[in-house]
C-alpha cells in the first residue's frame, strides 16, 4: 500500500451512494472488478478531466443561477472530489452561484429544493439532547463549525431553518478558497423558530411553526450547544454566522475568550473592509491614519469593522480613543453622537460630541468622511446628491457599498463612477460587472468575507488554536491588502481577483497560524515550516487509487 492509496470498506452500490468514496465513470476497470463495479457503471473508464468536460457544459445550460446552484448540490452529494475540483477550476464563475448572491435566493427557496440533508439541525426540542444531536454525526474528526440561527440571514432577515443555505455555502467556500478537507466540515442550523409569520404559514417550510425563543431558554440551549461541540469535537472552531445583533455580540463576548471561535460577520467582515481600507488608502494617497471614515449602518458589521480599524490604529501606535474619533456611524435615526439616550451599549464607545444629524446627506456634508461604508441592508440609499458630495470633499473618495445580496447593496458601481464622474474608488459586498466611464474602465472591488475566513480558519486548524483573536482578523486584513498589485490598483480594485483566492488563504493560514504558536494559544507542534505544513494541510480533489484496485 502506498500513501497515495485509499482503504475502502464499502463495495458496489454502497460505494457509489458515498459521495465522498465516489469517483463515478472514474473508477478504472480493475477497481471495478475489486470491488464489485461491474455493471454498474457505463463501461467507457473517464478522466476527471474528461468528466469536468461533460459536466460543466450542464451547469452552464441551466436557465437560472437557483437552477445552477441545485444542480451543483446534486453534483456534490453524488461525487464530492468532483464537485470540488469544478468549483476550483472555475471559482470566479461559480462562487456567486454557490454563494453571494445566489444562497440568498436558495435560503428563500430551501423547503421547494431540498433533497437532502447535509448538515445538522438542532432544534429548541433538542433542549437536554444536544450532546445527543451532535454523536449522530457520522465524522468523528470535525474542525470547523459554521452555525447559524437564521436570524438576520443576508439582507434577508429572519429565515428561521431555511437558514442552513448559509452554514452550508460557507462551509463550501472553506474548502474550495482556502483547502480545509471537506470531511472536517460541519454545518449547523440551531432552529429556535422564526418570526417571520409568512414563512411560519408555508408549506414548504420544515423548520418549527412557532416564534422564537428568546432570552433565558435561548441562552440555555446555545450555551448548551457550546459545551457539547467541546465535548464532541474538542478540535472545533466554531463560526457563528448570521445571528441577530443582540445575540451576536452577546455570545461572542461570552465565548471569544473560553472557546475557540468567532463571528464572521463581525470580524471577518470587519478584516475584508480594513483591507479594502489599507489597499485604498495607497490609491487615494491618503494612509488610513488620516481618514475619517463614515459607516451607513451601525450593526455587527459596522461596529465590528470599526472596532478592527481602531485596533489598527493602536497597532501603529494612536490611542484608543484617538482612533476611535476616525469612525463615524450613521443608524436609522441618524448621526451616532453622544447626545442620544437612545443607544445600545455596542454603539456607544462610537458616539462623539457633535450636534445631532438626521440624514446621511447632512452627515457627508459636515463631517465630509474619506469613506463611505455602507453596511445597513438598505438598498439606494448612497444618492446621487450623497455620492456627489462625496466627490466634492475628496478627489477620490472611497465607496464601498457592502450589503448583501445585490439587491441590498446601497448603490451599484455604475451609479457611484457615474455620481462622482468616474473617480470614486469603489467596493461592493455582491460582484458588479466593469463599468465604463468616459472611455476608462473601471473594475469595482468585491470586498467579499472569503477573502479572510477561510484563510483564518486554515490557520486555526493547522496550529490546533485554543482561540481565535482581534490581532489574527488584523494580521489576515494587512496580508489581504499587501496582496494587492499595482496592476489591480491601476483599474481601481481594491482587492486581489478571485482566481488567487487559494494563494490568499494561503498567505493569511501562515500568518494566523503563527501568532497562534507566537502567543501559545496552539495544541499542535510548532512545525519546522508553517507554510509547509499549510500547504500539506490543503485539500486537493485528486482521485487516488483504491487498495487492492
Amino acid at each position: 500500500m502506498t500513501t497515495t492509496e485509499l482503504p475502502v470498506a464499502k463495495r458496489g452500490a454502497a460505494l457509489l451512494n458515498d459521495a465522498e468514496l465516489n469517483k463515478g465513470t472514474a473508477f478504472t476497470q480493475a477497481e471495478r472488478d475489486a470491488l464489485g463495479l461491474r455493471g454498474l457503471l457505463p463501461p467507457r473508464v473517464m478522466t476527471q478531466d474528461e468528466q469536468l468536460a461533460r459536466i460543466l457544459p450542464g451547469v452552464r445550460s441551466r436557465p437560472t443561477p437557483l437552477d445552477q446552484y441545485s444542480y451543483l448540490v446534486s453534483l456534490n452529494d453524488r461525487n464530492v472530489t468532483l464537485f470540488y475540483r469544478l468549483v476550483m477550476d472555475h471559482l470566479e464563475e461559480l462562487m456567486p452561484v454557490l454563494y453571494t448572491p445566489t444562497v440568498g435566493q436558495a435560503c428563500e427557496e430551501f423547503g421547494r429544493i431540498f433533497r437532502r440533508s447535509r448538515g445538522l439541525f438542532i432544534s429548541a426540542e433538542d433542549r437536554g439532547r444536544v450532546r445527543e444531536v451532535l454523536a449522530h454525526w457520522p465524522s468523528d474528526d470535525v474542525r470547523m463549525i459554521v452555525v447559524t440561527d437564521g436570524e438576520r440571514i443576508l439582507g434577508l432577515g429572519d429565515l428561521g431553518a431555511n437558514g442552513m443555505g448559509i452554514p452550508i455555502g460557507k462551509l463550501t467556500l472553506y474548502t474550495a478558497c482556502a483547502g480545509v478537507p471537506p470531511h472536517q466540515c460541519l454545518p449547523i442550523a440551531i432552529d429556535v423558530g422564526t418570526d417571520n409569520a409568512e414563512l411560519r404559514e408555508s408549506d414548504a417550510y420544515m423548520g418549527l411553526r412557532q416564534p422564537r425563543l428568546r432570552g433565558a431558554e435561548y441562552d440555555a440551549l446555545l450555551t448548551e450547544f457550546v459545551e457539547a461541540v467541546q465535548e464532541r469535537f474538542p478540535l472545533a472552531c466554531i463560526q457563528f454566522e448570521d445571528f441577530g445583533n443582540h445575540n451576536a455580540f452577546a455570545l461572542l463576548e461570552t465565548w471569544r475568550d473560553k472557546v475557540c471561535t468567532f463571528n464572521d460577520d463581525i470580524q471577518g467582515t470587519a478584516a475584508v473592509t480594513l483591507a479594502g481600507l489599507l489597499s485604498a488608502s495607497r490609491l487615494v494617497g491618503v494612509p488610513l491614519r488620516d481618514m475619517r471614515l463614515l459607516f451607513l449602518g451601525a450593526g455587527e458589521a459596522g461596529i465590528g469593522i470599526g472596532d478592527l480599524v481602531v485596533e489598527a490604529l493602536v497597532e501603529d501606535g494612536m490611542s484608543v480613543e484617538e482612533a476611535r474619533r476616525h469612525c463615524w456611524f450613521v443608524d436609522s435615526k441618524g448621526l451616532v453622537e453622544s447626545s442620544r439616550n437612545d443607544l445600545a451599549s455596542h454603539k456607544r464607545r462610537f458616539a462623539h460630541d457633535h450636534a445631532p444629524t438626521r440624514s446621511l446627506l447632512e452627515a457627508v456634508e459636515t463631517l465630509k468622511p474619506h469613506a463611505l461604508i455602507g453596511v445597513s441592508g438598505t438598498p439606494g440609499t448612497f444618492t446621487t446628491p450623497v455620492l456627489e458630495a462625496m466627490a466634492r470633499n475628496h478627489p477620490r473618495p472611497v465607496v464601498m457599498a457592502l450589503s448583501n445580496p445585490t439587491s441590498k447593496a446601497e448603490c451599484t458601481a455604475r451609479e457611484a463612477y457615474t455620481a462622482t464622474d468616474g473617480h470614486a474608488v469603489f467596493a461592493s459586498g455582491s460582484p458588479f460587472a466593469p463599468v465604463t466611464h468616459k472611455r476608462r474602465t473601471h473594475v469595482p472591488g468585491q470586498g467579499n468575507n472569503a477573502y479572510i475566513f477561510p484563510g483564518v480558519g486554515l490557520g486555526v486548524l493547522v496550529a490546533q488554536s485554543t482561540r481565535v483573536t482581534e490581532e489574527m482578523f488584523a494580521a489576515a486584513a494587512r496580508v489581504l491588502a499587501d496582496m494587492v498589485t499595482a496592476d489591480d490598483l491601476a483599474m481601481g480594485r481594491i482587492y486581489p481577483a478571485l482566481s488567487r483566492i487559494r494563494e490568499v488563504s494561503r498567505a493569511i493560514a501562515v500568518e494566523v497560524a503563527r501568532i497562534a504558536f507566537d502567543r501559545g494559544l496552539a495544541r499542535a507542534p510548532r512545525p519546522v515550516d508553517i507554510a509547509a505544513a499549510v500547504s500539506d494541510t490543503m485539500y486537493e480533489p485528486v482521485y487516488r487509487p483504491y487498495v487492492g484496485a
